[in-house]
This record gives structure tokens, sequence and C-alpha cells, in this order.
């Protein structure tokens, strides 16, 4: 016999420094649970060929993004050379009350601006890299970036990796599935916080009664 409970989703926020196996770890997390959605941002920036607008971005003005900033409509927003780029807040609660995890990939400030304006609903997750010359080797071996690029990614990891102490939670990805069976468990523990089950309250008073 299955009980199906409500639940209120969860806001899964994973940190890593480029290359830690932050971007891997996602997508195998979208592609195993059925319950998870990503976060889409608004961005200022022009769209790219194929990218699709309420699927890839939201695609806004710089003015009608400013209007979502003065309004407090982000949960976090930046701007990344010369664009501006933000978290709605209205999608991801809608999800969050239907049931869905809204997983997030964004970097420690964004988490810090997420963690002040709904940190019950926030679970963080840092991904270590087992050593800096693993970290160094997986750069060079995805033969994307030329060697200055590498090095200006390995000069900011350091900054990166100084925060990994506000997280909840922090995995050190040495073996990939390994990684994945640590951030399968943390999700699931999370999910089955008393608070995040708006529908127990009914269904354990339905057992005290004897229904």
């Amino acid at each position: 016999m299955t009980v199906d409970i409500q639940r209120r989703g969860l806001m899964l926020v994973l940190s890593s420094p480029s290359g830690a196996g932050k971007t891997t770890l996602s997508r195998w997390l979208l592609q195993q649970q059925p319950d998870i959605v990503m976060s889409v941002s608004a961005t200022t920036r022009p769209p790219r060929p194929g990218e699709v607008e309420g699927k890839d971005y939201f695609f806004l003005g710089v003015e009608a993004f400013n209007a979502m900033i003065a309004a407090g409509d982000f949960l976090e927003h930046a701007v990344v050379f010369g664009n501006h780029y933000g978290t709605p807040k209205k999608p991801v609660f809608e999800a969050l009350a239907s049931g869905f995890d809204v997983l997030f990939d964004i970097d420690w400030q964004g988490t810090q601006q997420v963690g002040a304006q709904a940190r019950a609903d926030m679970v963080s997750v840092f991904i270590l890299p087992p050593s800096r010359e693993e970290l160094e080797r997986r750069l060079l071996g995805r033969a994307e970036d030329p060697p200055d690029v590498i090095a200006k990614r390995m000069a900011k990891a350091a900054d990166e990796i100084s925060h990994w102490a506000e997280y909840d939670y922090v995995i050190v990805n040495d073996t990939l599935e390994a990684a994945q069976g640590k951030l399968a468990h943390i999700l699931q523990a999370e999910r089955l916080k008393r608070l995040r089950q708006p529908g127990l309250p009914g269904f354990a008073e339905t057992l005290v009664r004897g229904e």
C-alpha cells in the first residue's frame, strides 16, 4: 500500500568551482528525478540561436528587469559581463507549492541572496574536487578553454572554495557514482523533513482517530 502525502517542494542549490562536476551532477539529477525542475533565470542579454523563451531564459529589457528588482521580484540577481541575470520568485514558489523541487546552479553570492529571502525552503550543497591537481586535470580534459582561461578559473576556484562552510552539505566529488549517491540521499532526507510535508498532520490525525 502506497500512501501519498502532500509535500512542499524545496530549493536545491548546487555550487562549486568550475570543473568540480556541478553541471554533470545537475544533469544526472534532472534525468533521474521526475519531481525536480531546473530554475529558469531572467536575463537582459539577447537570445542565442535555439534558445526558447521560458525554457532557457526569460528574456527581458533592462527597464523591465530593473522594475522587477525594484518590486522585489527576484530571489537573486547579478550583473555578469554587462548583462543582468536573476531568478524570478513567482515560478519558483508556484513549483514549490505544487510539490516540485527546484534546482539552482548558482554561485556562493547567489546562494546568500536566496538564503536571505527563503532560507526555510533552501537546501544548499557545495561540490568540492578531491584535489587542486584533479580540478586542473578536469579543466584541461574538457579541452574547452585555452591555458590562460584555465589559469583564471583555477585562481577563481580558491575564492569560491573558501565559502564551503556556508553550505548545509559538502560533497567531495572523487568519483561521479559516489557523488551521485550522496546527492540522492541528501535530496531524499530533506524531502522527508516534517515541515516539508504539509499533508502529514492530517494523515497522522486519521491514524490517531483510527480512521
